[in-house]
C-alpha cells in the first residue's frame, strides 16, 4: 500500500528512478542485483511469491531497440535469476515472460523487463478467477530477505534489509 499510495512524478519512470539510485536505496527498493546493463528487482505487484523482474537500464519498449550486449546482459541474468530462484525458494516450475506493450498486458509498455515467476504444482486458486485477488503467503520484504543471500555472489549483488 506504501507503494501504490506514495505519491508519482508524472512522465518518470518507476524503473529508470530504480536503475538510477545510490546503491544505498536498492535494497529499500528491493533491488537485489544491478549491474552495469540490467537489475532484478522484486515485482511489488506479484503473480506470486518470490516474483521478480529482469529489467535492462536503458529506457527503450521494445527487444529490438535493445543493443546486442544490453540484449545479451539481460537475458544472461534472466538465466541466472532462473536458475538462483528454483534453488532459493523449491519451485517446481518457472514462467519467464515478456509482456511488449499496453495491448499485450504490459502494466509498464515504455520500459521493456522480463517476468520471472516460480511456480508448483496447485498455486493458483479460486479467488484469482472469482475476485480478481491474488493472496500473497509473504510479505515482499520478507521474500527480499529470503532471496538475497542466493543473489549475494553476484556482481552487483546488494545487502539484504537493514
Amino acid at each position: 500500500m506504501e507503494y501504490i499510495l506514495a505519491k508519482k512524478t508524472p512522465g518518470t519512470c518507476v524503473f529508470c528512478t530504480y536503475a538510477a539510485s545510490e546503491p544505498e536505496r536498492f535494497a529499500s527498493d528491493l533491488v537485489l542485483v544491478s549491474d552495469e546493463r540490467a537489475f532484478v528487482v522484486l515485482n511489488r505487484y506479484p503473480f506470486a511469491a518470490g516474483h521478480l523482474l529482469v529489467i535492462p537500464k536503458v529506457h527503450v519498449a521494445d527487444l529490438s531497440d535493445l543493443d546486442d550486449a544490453t540484449h545479451d546482459a539481460l537475458f544472461r541474468l534472466t538465466r541466472e535469476v532462473v536458475k538462483r530462484l528454483r534453488r532459493a525458494v523449491g519451485a517446481q516450475g518457472i514462467n519467464v515472460g515478456m509482456n511488449l506493450g499496453e495491448a499485450a498486458g504490459a502494466g509498464i509498455a515504455e520500459h521493456l523487463h522480463v517476468h520471472v515467476v516460480p511456480r508448483w504444482a496447485g498455486d493458483t486458486n479460486f479467488m484469482p478467477v472469482v475476485a480478481d485477488v491474488r493472496v500473497m503467503p509473504q510479505h515482499l520484504e520478507a521474500t527480499y530477505r529470503h532471496l538475497q543471500p542466493h543473489f549475494a555472489d553476484l556482481p552487483g549483488a546488494h545487502a539484504a534489509l537493514p
